[in-house]
C-alpha cells in the first residue's frame, strides 16, 4: 500500500524560507514522478512542483519558479519543498502526490494516484 506522509508547514513570515518534506512508502520511488500540488478552499488541486522519474527534470508552476526547488532522495524514498521568498498568496495547505503518467499530464491533480494528508503553509504579512 502506498503512503505519503508530508510534514513542515507552519507559520512564517513574508519573505521567510520553509522546507517541506514528504515520506514515501509502499513504492520504489525511482521509478515514479513526485509532485507537489496546493488546494485552495472551494478549488481543484493546484500544480505547484514535480520531479520527473527518476528525478533529473524538474517542472514548476510559473509563480513560484525561481523562489521553490522540489528535490529528492530516491535512497530514502524523500521528497522536498524548499520554499523560498514566502508570499502571503502562498498560504495553502500542501500535498505530496505520485504517478507514472505522461509527462505531458504531469501538471493534471486527477492524473496523480496517492495523496498524503496534506500540510499547512501559512505566510503573514
Amino acid at each position: 500500500q502506498v503512503q505519503l506522509s508530508e510534514s513542515g508547514g507552519t507559520l512564517v513570515q513574508a519573505g521567510d524560507s520553509l522546507r517541506l518534506s514528504c515520506a514515501v512508502s509502499g513504492l520504489r520511488m525511482i521509478n515514479y514522478h513526485m509532485a507537489w500540488f496546493r488546494q485552495p478552499p472551494g478549488k481543484e488541486r493546484e500544480f505547484v512542483a514535480a520531479s520527473a522519474r527518476p528525478g533529473s527534470s524538474t517542472y514548476y508552476t510559473e509563480a513560484v519558479k525561481g523562489r521553490f526547488t522540489i528535490s529528492r532522495d530516491n535512497s530514502k524514498s524523500m521528497v522536498y519543498l524548499q520554499m523560498n521568498g514566502l508570499r502571503p498568496e502562498n498560504t495553502e495547505s500542501y500535498y505530496c502526490t505520485t504517478s507514472t503518467v505522461e509527462l505531458s499530464s504531469i501538471r493534471r491533480w486527477s492524473m496523480h494516484g496517492a495523496w498524503g494528508q496534506g500540510t499547512r503553509v501559512t505566510v503573514s504579512e
